[in-house]
């Protein structure tokens, strides 16, 4: 079957419910596609059967509102479909939505013969997500499904792009493992709740928002001068405003970013574990520098 890849979401974690915009890349690093097994269900397979009912609730109440086959989805469910992925789960790297895209491509009576558009299909994943994180945008999904980098404007829309590495370049993007996972909910729940403080969510609105916009802007363009500078403004600022969203073992390391600049962290997805996402201008020498922790290039700039 189809294998589907796992997604970074390069800016706009939190700040895209602030209107911001947003850029996200597959990453094929890790991938998955659906499989049938005789063995016992894992934790992740379960969730195929509470999604099963979840899906058939929303068909009673006729809020299901594409040809979803819902009854091959179940039966396949009971003769042993399980997602084989190595997409690790609560790392911010879009484990559910890689799944989502799956079912969507296998199970979706009239994929082929669709012509709703990108931001129709973007909110169909997001049903089906739905049930992963009590929310979704489909943004995960469709970057998994589509295989591509998405950038959303919140003005323009959604489209697919194409993203180029600077080949001869020796910094830019890198994944930091922590070595923990997380839940997404409690974590964007917990912003959510935040934002009901208006001061925060106006902190959000003139500051983050901005950032975020700059950090795409400058990274589309290939400006890395200014991208090192709002990506610096991003990373004081998740500091300064989301340490809840960091892990405390990391906070000292995130600090020394801050003050030697020889590299920069910032959430990737919801944060509480997981990936960082870091950006140095010398990824070699930074591995030297951090030879302690689990580094993996993610795109050259």
């Amino acid at each position: 079957m189809e294998c589907f890849s796992s997604k970074v979401l390069l800016f706009g974690e939190y700040s895209v419910i602030q209107e911001s915009n947003a850029l996200a890349m597959p990453y094929h690093l890790f991938e998955g596609s659906l499989s049938f097994s005789k063995k016992k269900l894992s934790s992740r397979d379960s969730e195929l059967d509470a999604l099963v009912r979840y899906l058939k609730k929303l068909e009673d109440r006729s809020e299901l509102n594409f040809d979803f086959d819902v009854s091959s989805f179940s039966f396949d469910v009971g003769q042993g479909l399980f997602f084989d992925s190595t997409i690790p789960q609560g790392y911010g790297v879009g484990s559910s939505g890689a799944l989502i895209a799956a079912l969507y491509h296998r199970y979706c009576e009239k994929r082929e013969n669709f012509n709703g558009g990108i931001g129709e299909l973007k909110n169909r994943l997001a049903i089906l997500e739905s049930h992963f994180h009590g929310a979704s945008s489909g943004f995960d999904p469709l970057v998994s499904y589509l295989n591509q980098s998405i950038f959303n404007h919140k003005d323009r829309g959604i489209c697919p792009i194409i993203l180029k590495e600077d080949e001869t370049s020796k910094g830019g993007l890198f994944l930091l493992n922590t070595g923990r996972s997380r839940k997404t909910e409690p974590l964007v729940n917990l912003f959510l709740e935040k934002c009901k403080s208006e001061d925060f969510s106006k902190l959000c609105e003139e500051e983050l928002v901005p950032i975020t916009n700059n950090c795409i802007d400058f990274f589309m363009k290939g400006n890395t001068v200014d991208l090192w500078d709002s990506f610096y403004a991003l990373s004081q600022f998740q500091f300064e405003h989301f340490k809840p969203m960091i892990p405390k073992l990391y906070q000292d390391l995130w600090e020394q970013g801050l003050e030697n600049k020889n590299f920069l962290l910032k959430i990737c997805g919801a944060g509480g574990g997981g990936f960082l996402m870091g950006h140095t201008k010398d990824f070699k020498s930074l591995t030297r520098e951090l030879n302690s922790f689990e580094l993996r290039h993610l795109f050259k700039i």
